[in-house]
């Protein structure tokens, strides 16, 4: 595995990472959402790596990085021969959401070209598109010169990785893996997905830090919810995407939710887990009392209770806790409203596949 020490952006180091995926190679480079492991899109063979290098099945869709248009001083951006070789359909609705929110953390689902590659979408007909904001991510794309598919770099169902760090531990002893160093992401979690492959209407396949409500104060576009306003009886199915799976970043340590002020009662589901339970509280409430469950040692963990925030530091908490050997991980529940749709999402997936035989869970 192969980490430079040289800055980041330095020109040297990008063009050793062009030059690698077009030799078929993988490289994993940061978005602002969590690091990518990266590979040409075009490249059926180097494609395949991905899945092997992750352990992920074969029929879960990739998602397709695209660089922006290097002119920002124009009033609009043109992004259409940028989607053409990519997208079968592009609708108004379609470049108004691009216009709006790219480079950035939204991913959308178009029918695709013919030209487009069955392995990197699983077999579907559909191609899942985003332009990443991050500047290291944009550098490497544009002077690729083409689409890189880029699912988290870690092992399939685990924690996503947020630092060049975490991408190392993840993958230490793969020898042939270059890592480019940007620094901690900034979102914190994967991307806002929606389905525009009806051509009708934008459907959410997956929250993000880019909620329905932003998207339609920005846009006037109606973001519709899975299953929401479908025609009954037309057989209509949502495609396969990323991060649907019902376990997936999952820690090894078993993770809980807590309702408000029912932790003891979360703790009486477990009776085999009794020794050491990390517990998050949130920052703006008081200390928790362990009194009631003696035999129980608690380390309270502080959890901002701020939304962006929370999401930016969520993987980095639950890889943290993971290797400090603790025997149950608990975490509030959280709030209601769009704004925390994101990260309930990823701990509700991650509770489900956590514990030491989530990687069964994470491929069931």
């Amino acid at each position: 595995m192969s980490s430079d020490s040289r800055p980041p952006q330095s020109s040297a180091v990008i063009n050793e990472a062009v030059q690698t995926l077009h030799h078929g190679g993988l490289v994993a480079f940061p978005t602002e959402t969590v690091y990518g492991l990266g590979a040409d899109a075009k490249n059926p063979e180097a494609i395949k790596k991905i899945f092997t290098t992750k352990g992920r099945p074969s029929n879960h869709p990739l998602i397709v990085h695209l660089a922006a248009p290097d002119k920002f001083d124009e009033v609009k951006v043109d992004w259409v021969p940028i989607l053409a070789p990519w997208v079968r359909d592009l609708s108004e609705d379609a470049l108004s959401l691009v216009n709006t929110f790219w480079p950035g953390p939204l991913t959308l689902v178009f029918k695709k070209d013919k030209s487009v590659l069955n392995e990197l979408t699983g077999g579907q007909d559909t191609v899942a598109i985003r332009a990443p904001a991050h500047p290291l991510a944009q550098e490497l794309l544009r002077k690729f010169k083409g689409g890189v598919v880029a699912p988290s770099a870690n092992r399939f169902g685990k924690v996503s990785p947020t630092s060049a760090a975490d991408v190392r531990h993840e993958f230490e002893g793969a020898l042939d893996l270059m890592i480019l160093d940007g620094g901690d992401c900034e979102v914190g979690i994967e991307s806002t997905i929606l389905d525009l492959s009806s051509g009708d209407k934008a459907i959410l396949l997956r929250p993000g830090i880019i909620t329905p409500r932003e998207i339609e104060a920005k846009t006037g576009i109606k973001v519709f919810q899975l299953g929401e306003n479908r025609d009954e009886g037309n057989g209509e199915k949502s495609p396969r995407v990323s991060g649907s799976m019902r376990a997936h970043y999952a820690p090894t340590t078993p993770l809980r939710l807590y309702s408000p002020g029912r932790v003891l009662d979360a703790l009486s589901e477990f009776p085999d887990i009794k020794s050491r339970v990390a517990v998050g509280v949130w920052d703006s409430e008081c200390s928790l009392s362990s009194d009631g469950h003696p035999s129980v040692q608690f380390d309270e963990v502080e959890l901002p209770s701020d939304s962006t925030t929370f999401a930016s530091r969520l993987y980095r908490s639950l890889r943290d806790l993971d290797q400090q050997g603790w025997d149950l991980i608990l975490f509030p529940e959280p709030p209601e409203g769009e704004e925390w749709d994101g990260v309930r999402d990823r701990l509700q997936r991650a509770c489900f596949g956590s514990g030491p035989s989530s990687s069964n869970h994470a491929n069931s």
